[in-house]
């Protein structure tokens, strides 16, 4: 047996050797199914607001490149709640995240599918600490939103308002910019 043989068996098992990332005891694994497609995970990182973790998120898409907010196709953000946050705050913060990466009409134009967002999250009360929440896009469909992998409303239209979303996190002007470079995979 080869020196490389050996090692590949060592590497496949040992303990504790997986793929995927791991945020603040998050488990955001290498692949995803959206759609479809199988995406792969581009980065994960830590949204922190003060001394606090908010939430760990994780953003997969179907090509590996840098311009994430144009590519076309399938793509999920992943958001694994840290603590309790009510449905309001966490709706103001989305919105709060969106108006610096956009204009005033912009904002206008997605008035109504920032309030169908609000809806669904209003449905659930709060965002609860351990609750994961999906936000895909599939093409034809719309941004389909998913609470603890059940469905949370209806499709929210249009392509710009999940570009809106994803501009939050990895806009010209990030929520967090050392969660934008994580989510980028560190580029």
């Amino acid at each position: 047996m080869g020196f490389r043989f050996v090692l590949a068996l060592l590497i496949l098992h040992v303990p504790g050797i997986a793929f995927g990332i791991e945020i603040s005891g998050i488990r955001f694994e290498e692949t995803a199914q959206v759609s479809g497609t199988t995406l792969k995970l581009k980065g994960a990182g830590l949204r922190k607001r003060a001394f606090f973790k908010v939430y760990a998120i994780g953003l997969y898409v179907a090509a590996p490149g840098s311009d994430i907010i144009s590519q076309t196709g399938p793509k999920r953000i992943d958001i694994h709640m840290l603590r309790d946050v009510d449905a309001e705050t966490f709706t103001r913060a989305l919105v709060d995240g969106m108006a610096p990466n956009h204009g005033e009409a912009e904002m206008k134009a997605l008035e109504p599918r920032i309030a169908q967002l609000s809806a669904i999250m209003a449905g659930l009360k709060e965002a609860k600490e351990g609750m994961a929440i999906a936000l895909d896009w599939q093409p034809g469909a719309g941004t389909i939103v998913t609470v603890d992998a059940k469905p949370g409303g209806k499709p929210i239209e249009g392509e710009d308002f999940y570009r809106a979303l994803l501009r939050i996190w990895v806009g010209e002007q990030p929520v967090q910019d050392d969660l934008k470079k994580a989510l980028l995979g560190g580029s």
